[in-house]
């Protein structure tokens, strides 16, 4: 139980350094951006730009992304089908669509609102935020096999005739993809 538990927080462990190398990666260019524009005195600009802007919407993007593949990893997910569908919606429309709408403003406009500077971090802190969760969900789901709350067996460990749980082998249902027949045309 404690080998268990022990496992599972170390899971959880690689699963956020990983959420957040993910996170760097994607920030690393406007950082480089961001440090030639202080070297030019110009640090304020970087904010009235569409640098953060589209960080957050490939930091979106990347969420909906997770998000899609936790619904499409687990068939058995019930009520909870419609919570990652309000997180892929809550996404599009306070990230990804403000961003995008954002960057296309900017780029524009010669005058750039002051309020931008505001707006644009906090989309970033957002999608940050978003993207985490999606993370965390995706790998929740995928994990565990298809587990659902009113499951009283683990999901992904099969039993045998006597309700014990037979040997541990990766059972993964494969993804239906139809298939085209003779008769499908293009």
């Amino acid at each position: 139980m404690s080998e268990n538990l022990q496992q599972s927080e170390q899971h959880s462990l690689s699963m956020m350094y990983g959420t957040y190398a993910d996170i760097l990666f994607v920030l690393f260019p406007f950082l480089v951006i961001s440090m030639q524009r202080l070297w030019d005195g110009q640090l304020y600009e970087t904010l009235l730009r569409p640098d953060l802007s589209i960080a957050a919407a490939i930091l979106a993007g990347l969420a909906i992304g997770k998000f899609v593949l936790g619904l499409v990893s687990n068939r058995d997910l019930g009520r909870f089908k419609e919570r990652i569908v309000f997180f892929i919606a809550l996404t599009l429309f306070v990230v990804l669509g403000p961003a995008i709408i954002l960057m296309l403003s900017i780029a524009g406009h010669r005058e750039v609102p002051g309020f931008v500077a505001f707006v644009q971090p906090i989309l970033l802190i957002i999608a940050i935020s978003l993207y985490t969760t999606a993370v965390s969900i995706s790998n929740i789901l995928t994990r565990s096999g298809g587990a659902n709350a009113s499951s009283s067996r683990p999901a992904g460990v099969r039993h045998d005739e006597t309700g014990e749980p037979a040997p541990a082998t990766a059972q993964h249902e494969p993804l239906a993809i139809p298939r085209r027949t003779g008769g499908d045309s293009l």
